[in-house]
């Protein structure tokens, strides 16, 4: 199962916010709240509407590791080699979003 963390960090390497991740979770943002908070325990169904809604954006959940290995975290998929972003020198005022 995510934590609450996970869900807050993923939410922020995404750049969603927790309106933007209600609407593609299905969830109120109120739920996203909580579950951020911690209060959403016992709360599997939410827990994985947002886990599903932040893997579609492109985050990898990381469940706990070994002794030596670290706790749960979040990172994003790899962009694919057609997906480059803007080059440094096509950034404007417009397109800085």
């Amino acid at each position: 199962m995510i934590t609450g963390i996970q869900i807050r960090g993923a939410r922020a390497m995404t750049g969603m916010s927790i309106d933007e991740l209600a609407a593609a979770s299905g969830l109120a943002p109120d739920i996203i709240e909580a579950l951020e908070d911690g209060d959403g325990v016992g709360e599997p169904r939410a827990f994985l509407a947002a886990k599903h809604a932040l893997e579609a954006a492109g985050v990898i959940f990381i469940s706990s590791g070994g002794q030596d290995e670290g706790g749960p975290g979040v990172r994003l998929r790899a962009r694919s080699e057609s997906d480059d972003g803007i080059r440094p020198e096509f950034l404007n005022a417009s397109n800085d979003g």
